[in-house]
């Protein structure tokens, strides 16, 4: 009977549908819709999307098999720094970036070794330090003296480039000489030799460079001198800022009021990475759990390495999108579930 009622009084078209399309009329008896069809090349189109979708997933899957050279657990940082094993496992993704350069490899903050970290697949970024010399060229050096590294009580800002070069050989690099050569983000600490207007000079120079690179989002520049980061901030709100500290009262003193008071200092100078020493991972419970959400903490050491930890959404390499970021952060979220379920799987069965 539906079939004849469609024959005799045949829908009208409606706009854009193939020809073969009706209107459905709706069973009396069951109240369902009949008649309804799909052309096959949407059926096709279909097929294709869902094949598609399967591909995606996959490779998300194995790509979560696999994690990057430059990531590691927070765990894994406490256990081969403090040679403690966190328990429950914080497991927070962190990435590692280079300290000075591959510097257990090559003498720091040289050319050899900034070029060969800038090389290796386990650094996402690159830290070296800056400081003017007494002709105000601009050169990468930690110490305000050359006497760790080069055996000499001579000091950088009351030598000229000239006499730093013969004094160390050739060694001591330029920052031009070295940003020419690194392409991966980058970590910039300026070294304050206590002059602030000297040190807003230094600041402006290095700002109006990477400006002209077109390298802003890609650099990140940090001081032990909150003056330095509060004029960055100040003159430059684009431009991402590190406070570094070395030892605080919280570092051994693991009390509430001692961490607060570290990060009522540290966001006073409104920087976004909070650049701790290691040692500091031993009041790592109440940094993470005080931490504000917007503010990123960044552990170091002075051998080669620093860790950027990744605890929340917010927690990202600086230039890096949210899309980005979010992408970067699937494997090893990935791959911490599914190490979750199998330990949860192993555990032994208890008897009622």
């Amino acid at each position: 009977m539906e079939q004849l009622i469609r024959t005799q009084h045949p829908a009208p078209r409606r706009p854009g549908l193939p020809g073969h399309a009706f209107m459905p009329v709706r069973n009396q008896r069951t109240g369902s819709l009949a008649g309804r069809s799909f052309p096959d090349g949407n059926l096709s189109s279909v097929i294709t999307l869902l094949l598609l979708v399967a591909v995606i997933v996959g490779a998300v899957i194995t790509a979560g098999c696999a994690l990057p050279p430059h990531t590691i657990t927070l765990d894994e940082i406490i256990d081969r720094e403090l040679g403690q094993n966190p328990s429950p496992a914080y497991g927070y993704r962190c990435t590692m970036g280079a300290h000075r350069g591959a510097s257990t490899a090559f003498r720091e903050n040289t050319l050899a070794a900034l070029q060969a970290a800038d090389r290796d697949r386990k650094y996402a970024f690159v830290e070296f330090d800056v400081q003017y010399t007494r002709d105000r060229r601009i050169v990468v050096y930690h110490d305000l003296r050359l006497l760790r590294l080069f055996g000499s009580f001579r000091s950088v800002g009351d030598s000229t480039y000239a006499e730093l070069a013969e004094m160390t050989g050739g060694e001591i690099a330029t920052y031009e000489d070295v940003m020419d050569i690194l392409t991966k983000k980058i970590n910039i600490e300026i070294k304050s030799q206590g002059d602030p207007d000297e040190d807003a000079r230094l600041a402006d120079a290095i700002i109006a460079d990477i400006r002209q690179r077109k390298r802003e989002r890609d650099v990140l520049i940090s001081s032990i001198s909150a003056d330095v980061v509060r004029y960055i901030n100040d003159s430059y709100p684009g431009i991402a800022t590190g406070q570094v500290y070395w030892l605080t009262s919280s570092t051994y003193l693991h009390f509430d009021r001692l961490t607060e008071g570290l990060f009522e200092e540290f966001c006073a100078t409104r920087a976004d990475y909070l650049m701790l020493h290691v040692a500091n991972l031993r009041n790592i419970e109440d940094l993470l759990r005080l931490k504000p959400r917007d503010k990123t903490i960044i552990f170091w050491d002075f051998d080669d390495k620093m860790y950027l930890v990744h605890k929340d959404a917010s927690d990202r390499l600086w230039g890096d999108s949210g899309l980005k970021a979010f992408f970067r952060a699937l494997p090893s979220t990935f791959l911490s579930s599914f190490q979750g379920r199998r330990a949860d799987s192993q555990k032994p069965a208890q008897n009622d």
